[in-house]
C-alpha cells in the first residue's frame, strides 16, 4: 500500500488554533508530518467573535505546520462547534412505487435528502443528517436495507443544525488566511474518530470533549450516533473562577490550573501552598492547593451535572456499557476521572488520540487537547479514500446532488466574491 495524499485538520478553538498535517503510511497507520499551535484570541465559546484576530491566529498556526511538515498547505478540513449547534431526532418515511424491485442506494439517499427539506428556525440550517436505523414494511432495527424488498421504507435520523452566520464567519476567516476549506465537520464527531474504538461505539459510550469555551457531548450506542449536545462551559470559565476566587490575573490563574489544578479538593493538604508573584513590587500572594482545588471542583461538579443530565435526557443511560470517555484540553485536569465516576456512577477513562497513529509521534500530539485536530485528519483521509474508490468504479451519470449546507456557504462566498 502506497502512502496516501496529505490531509490537514484545522481546529479553531476558544483557547487554541491547531493545524495538523497527516497522511496514511504503507501499513495504514496515520503519520503526523507536522503541526502548528497558537493562542486563539478571536474566538469565544467556539464562535468567531473577531475576524481579524482569528485570521492572524490561523495564519500563525498554519505557518508553523508548514515549517514542521515541510509542506505547502492550501486546503484544510475545518471543525465547527459552539453553543449554536443543536440536534433533533426525526423519523422519515417514503412509499416506494414498486415493491417488487430491490431497495437501491438511490431509495436510501432519497429518504435522507427529504430530511434536508425540514423547516428550520430563521437563521438556522441543517448541517448534517445521520441515519440511525431503518424499518422496512414494519420490520425495524435494520442497519443496511439495500437489496431488500419492501413497499414502505422508514428511518430514524439524527439531525444536526447550526447558525448559518457562525459557519459563514469560520469560512470567511479561513478564506482570508488564503486557504481553501475542503470540508466542515462537527467537532465532537471528529474527536470521536480519534479516541473511540468501534467496540466502544457498539457497546454504548459517551464522548465528552472539554474544550476552552464549551463542552461537547456525543453519545453512541449499537455503533450509531444517538445524541449530541453542547454545554456552554469549558476550561476557560474555570480559569475565570480561579482568577476571581484567588484575586489574581488571568495568566497566573491559567498557570495555576495547568500546573497545580485538581478536580478533588480532598486530594490536597492545607499545608501545600504555591506563591504567585506580586504585581509592581507587591509581595507574593500565597494560595493553598486545597483552596485552588475547591474552586475547580465546584465548577467541574456543575459541568458534570450538565453532562449527566444530557446522558439521562438521551434515554440511553442504562445502555452505555463502555461508560464515559473524557477528551479535550480540560480532560488533563488531575482527578477528573475520579470526580466523574463518583458523580455519575459510570466507568470513565481519558481518551488519547494516539490509537490510530503511527509510532514516532511528537510527544505533544498524544495530548487529549489535539483529539479534534487529529480526528479532522482521520475523517479527511477517509473521505479521500472514499473518493478514490469512486473514481476506480465505472462512471454512472446521475442527477446532480443536493446542495449541502457546506456547498451553500461556499457558493455564497463565490457569488459575493469575498476574499
Amino acid at each position: 500500500m502506497e502512502p496516501t495524499e496529505i490531509v490537514v485538520g484545522l481546529d479553531i478553538g476558544t483557547t487554541k488554533i491547531a493545524a495538523i498535517v497527516g497522511r496514511k503510511n504503507e501499513i495504514g497507520k496515520i503519520e503526523i508530518l507536522g503541526f502548528g499551535n497558537t493562542e486563539s484570541i478571536g474566538v469565544k465559546r467556539g464562535v468567531v467573535a473577531n475576524i481579524d484576530d482569528t485570521v492572524k491566529s490561523i495564519i500563525a498556526a498554519v505557518k508553523e505546520a508548514e515549517n514542521t511538515s515541510n509542506t505547502d498547505i492550501v486546503t484544510v478540513n475545518v471543525g465547527i462547534a459552539g453553543q449554536h449547534i443543536k440536534s433533533i431526532q426525526y423519523r422519515g418515511s417514503v412509499i416506494r412505487p414498486n415493491s417488487e424491485l430491490e431497495i437501491s442506494q438511490d431509495d436510501i439517499e432519497g429518504l435522507k435528502e427529504n430530511m434536508f427539506k425540514l423547516a428550520m428556525n430563521p437563521g438556522e440550517e441543517i448541517i448534517d443528517v445521520i441515519p440511525q436505523e431503518y424499518t422496512v414494511d414494519g420490520e425495524s432495527g435494520i442497519k443496511h436495507p439495500k437489496g431488500m424488498l419492501g413497499h414502505q421504507l422508514e428511518a430514524n435520523f439524527h439531525i444536526i443544525t447550526g447558525q448559518t452566520m457562525a459557519a459563514r464567519n469560520i469560512f470567511k476567516c479561513v478564506k482570508k488566511a488564503n486557504l481553501e476549506v475542503d470540508s466542515l465537520y462537527l467537532e465532537p464527531l471528529a474527536s470521536a474518530e480519534a479516541v473511540l474504538s468501534e467496540e466502544e461505539k457498539e457497546a454504548g459510550v459517551v464522548l465528552v470533549d472539554i474544550g476552552g469555551g464549551t463542552t461537547d457531548i456525543a453519545i453512541f450506542q449499537d455503533g450509531i450516533i444517538r445524541h449530541t449536545a453542547v454545554i456552554p462551559f469549558g476550561g476557560e470559565i474555570i480559569t475565570e473562577d480561579i482568577k476571581e476566587g484567588c484575586t489574581i490575573i488571568k495568566k497566573h490563574a491559567e498557570d495555576l490550573k495547568v500546573k497545580f489544578g485538581s478536580a478533588l479538593s480532598s486530594e490536597n493538604r492545607d499545608e501545600e501552598v504555591v506563591a504567585i508573584p506580586g504585581l509592581r513590587g507587591r509581595p507574593p500572594k500565597e494560595i493553598t492547593l486545597r483552596n485552588l482545588a475547591s474552586i475547580i471542583q465546584a465548577r467541574m461538579e456543575e459541568i458534570i451535572e450538565h453532562i449527566y443530565f444530557e446522558i439521562k435526557n438521551s434515554g440511553f443511560e442504562k445502555k452505555l456499557i463502555a461508560g464515559i470517555v473524557l477528551t479535550g484540553g480540560g480532560a488533563q485536569l488531575r482527578h477528573i476521572v475520579q470526580l466523574t465516576e463518583f458523580m455519575t456512577g459510570m466507568d470513565t477513562r481519558i481518551g488519547y488520540p494516539n490509537e490510530h497513529l503511527a509510532p514516532g509521534l511528537p510527544e505533544a500530539m498524544s495530548s487529549p487537547m489535539y483529539a479534534t485536530g487529529i480526528g479532522l485528519v482521520i475523517i479527511g483521509l477517509k473521505r479521500v479514500e472514499k473518493e478514490a474508490q469512486k473514481k476506480g468504479k465505472s462512471t454512472i451519470i446521475k442527477k446532480p446532488p443536493r446542495t449541502s449546507f457546506f456547498d451553500a456557504i461556499r457558493n455564497f462566498f463565490d457569488e459575493e466574491g469575498v476574499n
